[in-house]
């Protein structure tokens, strides 16, 4: 009898050896497959990591894009604002000094030349003004045909600063524009006239489908008369300009005399002629080519990691 029971729990413990023995060989056969399946799908994690955050980089440079495009369009305080809220209220500033330029003789000019002449005449002059002026505490408004104007202290308000950025920036884009050629009459020289008046004047934003940053008021009107009623190669300046250039005894100014300005009557004027002493240091202005500024800003930025090569899938 206790033979027997010996005999079964031998046969049960050798059972017990086999299926041991079978389940070992089966995870000795099964567990390389089960690594190779990890590690493929780790591998295949890390490629999926790795696009994602190459798509995400991409992204962020396309924004940056977008982003420094509609800064162009407007001031980046008020886009800033109208992407958050949907709208911006028109604001009054107390003091700011307009700039208005335009091209003597335009009108000839374009009467003898093809579209695409004029066309590629104003982008080159305009080009480089809008370099110019980047180097200046200044806001263009807009270009109209021939017409350029820009203005200082806003939508960011700086003090009592507007005019004297807006002096310096008119006494360079005087000196570039008698360097100036035309590109198909090589032989004619671009003259232009400038105007300049300091005074309070409401900003906003005007129109959803293509908004524009718009000021409104008499200043406007009167530093567009300061241009019209200019002389070629000359900025003429009004008295309140005059006034707020003298408190800083950098500019030299001479007097033109009273003249009779449409809707504003008689008025004394003033020449801008010059800087008394040297001009402030600015940033260097990279030379013209036919990028946007705003492109190879953002292309100067851009990280190497934009163009590192994409991990391969093994």
């Amino acid at each position: 009898m206790q033979r027997d029971g010996v005999t079964v729990s031998l046969t049960e413990a050798r059972r017990s050896e086999v299926v041991c023995a079978g389940i070992l060989i089966l995870v000795c056969v099964v567990s390389p497959i089960i690594i190779a399946l990890v590690r493929n799908a780790v591998n295949t994690i890390q490629v999926y990591a790795s696009n994602l955050a190459e798509k995400a980089r991409e992204l962020e440079y396309e924004k940056e894009l977008s982003d420094s495009l509609l800064y162009q369009m407007l001031p980046p305080s008020i886009a800033k604002q109208l992407k958050q809220t949907q709208q911006v209220p028109a604001e009054f500033f107390a003091s700011v000094t307009v700039y208005f330029s335009d091209i003597v003789g335009f009108t000839a000019i374009a009467a003898v030349s093809t579209p695409y002449q004029v066309i590629s005449f104003l982008n080159s002059v305009y080009k480089l003004f809008d370099e110019k002026i980047e180097c200046y505490d200044v806001y263009k408004i807009e270009t109209i045909g021939d017409s350029y104007m820009v203005a200082s202290g806003l939508p960011v308000r700086n003090g009592n600063k507007h005019a004297t950025e807006i002096a310096s920036m008119a006494l360079e884009l005087l000196e570039a524009t008698s360097m100036c050629r035309l590109p198909h009459r090589p032989d004619q020289t671009l003259c232009m006239r400038s105007g300049i008046h300091t005074g309070p004047c409401v900003a906003g934003i005007v129109g959803s489908k293509m908004p524009r940053y718009c000021l409104f008021g008499d200043t406007i009107n009167t530093a567009s008369r300061m241009e019209s009623t200019g002389e070629p190669m000359k900025i003429q300046i009004s008295d309140d300009v005059k006034r707020a250039l003298d408190k800083t005894g950098l500019f030299l100014t001479a007097p033109r005399g009273v003249v009779d300005v449409k809707g504003k009557g008689e008025m004394t004027t003033h020449w801008l002629e010059g800087r008394i002493g040297p001009s402030p240091e600015r940033p260097t202005v990279s030379s013209l080519d036919c990028t946007p500024s705003f492109l190879a800003r953002i292309h100067s930025q851009r990280s190497p990691r934009y163009h590192t090569e994409k991990p391969r899938k093994h």
